[in-house]
């Protein structure tokens, strides 16, 4: 499996065009450090203590704790404090055709379509998209059963797209590939945590049970905060042979009727 940006050089230099214009983007890579996400809430929680009480020893202690935790991990830590707040969900409540339904999170890039400003012969669509006062045209090309695969996906699931693009190229871009409004809700670059220099997709802030939350995504960078809840997909980009989203559809019927996600995703990684 292909393990992050959008990707390998040679082969791949019209998706880096994507990249360096900031247009798509996809998550770095690079492995967490090990400061796990837990020592980071206890870091906001202790903050928020030492203010309430006032203490001049514990405002030391704390401010010498402080600094030796990184910048990027302080960060960390009052975005952590932020979600916390009550009326931060990135989702609207669950409609009540959803009611009861599992959460899909679904990636673009990569995972349903391939992009790229270089002309494509066989492009599905071509999407203009203005940047710095000049528009530019980007091919895009759809992954193999990629309409049988939503559609699908719509009658089993609540579904919400989530990509680390701009808005500016993935909203035009997902209007043409749904034609059938599979997608409750579309997230984008903004909704996306930025976590030692990767786009992460935070599933906590959605507003949804984990335990009934599913995310599908090529880079596992994209989803560090809970790789428990990941169904992992090849990158894609002009194999018109590729079958990865038919062959995902049967697990896909297996999973919809989960109580718990976990369980089902751990019974099916099992040798």
């Amino acid at each position: 499996m292909e393990h992050g940006s959008i990707i390998t050089q040679a082969r791949r230099e019209d998706a880096l065009v994507l990249t360096k214009q900031g247009l798509v983007s996809k998550s770095s890579p690079k492995k967490p450090r090990g400061r796990n996400i837990f020592k980071a809430l206890f870091c906001c929680f202790r903050a928020q203590h030492v203010g309430q009480s006032g203490s001049c020893t514990e405002l030391a202690a704390y401010k010498e704790e402080a600094n030796i935790i990184a910048k990027s991990d302080l960060l960390q830590c009052l975005q952590y404090q932020f979600y916390q707040i009550p009326g931060t969900c990135l989702l609207p409540e669950v409609t009540e055709e959803d009611q009861g339904r599992i959460c899909v999170v679904i990636d673009l890039d990569e995972t349903l379509v391939h992009s790229s400003f270089k002309p494509i012969n066989n492009a599905d669509f071509i999407v203009p998209v203005e940047i710095e006062g000049t528009t530019h045209q980007v091919y895009v090309l759809k992954r193999p059963y990629v309409d049988e695969f939503l559609r699908r996906m719509g009658e089993l699931f609540e579904c919400v797209l989530f990509t680390a693009s701009l808005a500016k190229y993935a909203d035009p871009v997902t209007d043409l590939l749904d034609r059938c409004g599979v997608f409750r809700a579309r997230l984008f670059r903004e909704s996306c945590v930025f976590h030692q220099g990767c786009y992460v997709k935070d599933l906590s802030r959605l507003g949804r049970d984990l335990r009934k939350t599913l995310i599908l995504d090529n880079s596992p960078a994209s989803y560090i905060f809970h790789p428990e809840n990941a169904v992992p997909v090849q990158s894609w980009f002009d194999d018109m042979a590729d079958t990865e989203l038919l062959n995902l559809i049967p697990i896909f019927e297996e999973l919809s009727g989960a109580d718990d996600v976990y369980t089902s995703l751990g019974q099916l990684r099992a040798p």
